[in-house]
């Protein structure tokens, strides 16, 4: 991302977290800057993607020494959407931070790719992303399963510097460890897709 992107992102984004951990993003001067045309995030998701790629969900973490959690290994498994249709092979249905979530059928996530800004340094004591490659394609893994799966594939850790952008399969299996070094590490992250859904059913996304 270019240092203007990176600036105004910080300067719309901190007032958001004020000392949180994570926020969901649904409109506001960071969704602006997501939704540019012209921004380096919505280039990206296009070349990936397609012209139809819209961003679907977004949000922003920040991890410090007081806030330095470890996630699990895990697989995304559900979508934001405006409304509730009960629709088949659609569910369960969930809330979190007042959107309704709905976990879809595995080929909507299959197509789906979540992008990662770093708006901070992220090296190896920084709890930097974990990924196991080729995850993506064993379609929906069960749960109880999920933490077997990089003893079988491996692992690969995802460095950053601040304003790199990693791309990856929204449903790849992936985690992070609790910071050895711990310093501040925000992250915007945006899923996209390029698909409408089913029967009446509508993605959140976000607004300016």
């Amino acid at each position: 991302m270019s240092e203007g992107e990176i600036t105004r992102l910080l300067a719309y984004g901190d007032p958001l977290l004020n000392g949180k951990s994570g926020v969901r993003i649904f409109g506001g001067g960071v969704a602006e800057i997501i939704l540019s045309p012209d921004g380096t995030l919505s280039r990206i998701a296009e070349g990936v993607l397609g012209a139809g790629a819209r961003p679907v969900r977004a949000l922003l973490f920040d991890k410090t020494a007081e806030a330095n959690w470890a996630v699990g290994w895990h697989q995304d498994r559900t979508i934001a959407v405006r409304d509730r249709h009960d629709v088949a092979d659609f569910g369960p249905w969930s809330r979190k931070d007042g959107a309704l979530h709905v976990e879809p059928p595995f080929e909507i996530l299959r197509d789906m790719i979540t992008l990662r800004a770093h708006l901070d340094d992220c090296d190896a004591e920084n709890a930097p992303l974990l990924i196991v490659p080729g995850s993506h394609k064993l379609g929906r893994v069960p749960v109880a399963e999920v933490p077997t799966v990089p003893d079988r594939l491996g692992l690969a850790v995802c460095l950053a510097e601040c304003r790199d952008v990693w791309v990856y399969a929204t449903a790849i299996v992936h985690g992070s460890r609790r910071a050895h070094r711990p310093r501040r590490r925000r992250v915007l992250q945006v899923d996209y897709a390029a698909h409408a859904l089913p029967a009446g059913l509508q993605w959140l996304g976000i607004a300016a």
